[in-house]
């Protein structure tokens, strides 16, 4: 099940709000939550380099760096849409709402593999971190976002205080982000990564999250499902992995 070219490698997992403002951030935090307490109870190491923040509540987006055991062979499994159906917390009607938000997984290359990228095709930005920390933060630009032009691929990261060290981790993962996008060219998989970037709406979710009425979490591609919300919300999702591996990796 295991078997891929980068499964064994580390990898780049990214959340995405949908349209809906505050209630889709709320769900792509609660996402990013779900993602970190898998890693901590799968033995990975979670860091979170870059987010976001939503207006009022929540992300807007999020980038966690795992690192670990074919960190990419499992998380790519959680490649597309998930769809969150509840009683909004911030509807005073209390009425049911449907949130959307996108996750993309990419695997981290290491330094073995060349990527050829041209100084003069980069834009480095620096900016004030928006997190929690010491003294530095909100006070000095220590945070890097570095843009490939001829691509439009960004990779930002803000989490250390060193200014040097961000731009070295936002280098890495631009440099993934374009491998993996010269992977997609030389095996013929666009048709098949565009698909898992359908708009993150109706009808194109891979995995449906059910708080209200019922409790359900179903998988759509396998059509694996559990009634237990909450143990998947902190982190359970090791059998939706294994369903999707399973009827996807079969020679």
């Amino acid at each position: 099940m295991l078997s891929g070219k980068d499964d064994d490698k580390n990898c780049i997992l990214t959340i995405h709000s949908g349209a809906g403002g505050t209630e889709s951030q709320d769900w792509a935090q609660m996402l990013m939550r779900m993602y970190l307490r898998w890693g901590e109870q799968n033995g990975y190491k979670m860091n979170l380099v870059d987010w976001l923040d939503g207006d009022g509540a929540g992300i807007k987006s999020a980038t966690i760096e795992v690192e670990g055991e074919f960190a990419f062979g499992y998380l790519k499994a959680e490649n597309g849409v998930h769809r969150l159906v509840r009683i909004s917390p911030f509807d005073s009607n209390k009425r049911r709402h449907t949130s959307f938000a996108s996750v993309f997984v990419i695997p981290e290359i290491d330094d073995t593999i060349e990527i050829d990228i041209n100084p003069a095709d980069l834009r480095i930005d620096t900016f004030r971190s928006g997190g929690k920390g010491g003294q530095n933060v909100n006070k000095v630009e220590t945070a890097v976002r570095i843009t490939h032009i001829p691509s439009g691929v960004v990779a930002a990261c803000q989490t250390e205080r060193s200014q040097l060290q961000n731009k070295s981790n936002a280098f890495k993962m631009l440099r993934s982000r374009l491998y993996q996008i010269e992977v997609d060219k030389q095996t013929a998989a666009a048709d098949e990564i565009e698909k898992t970037k359908m708009k993150i709406e109706w009808g194109s979710q891979i995995r449906s999250y059910v708080f209200h009425p019922y409790n359900m979490v179903k998988d759509h591609r396998t059509n694996y499902e559990t009634s237990d919300v909450q143990g998947v919300m902190d982190g359970g999702i090791n059998q939706f992995i294994k369903e999707y591996l399973l009827k996807f990796t079969q020679n």
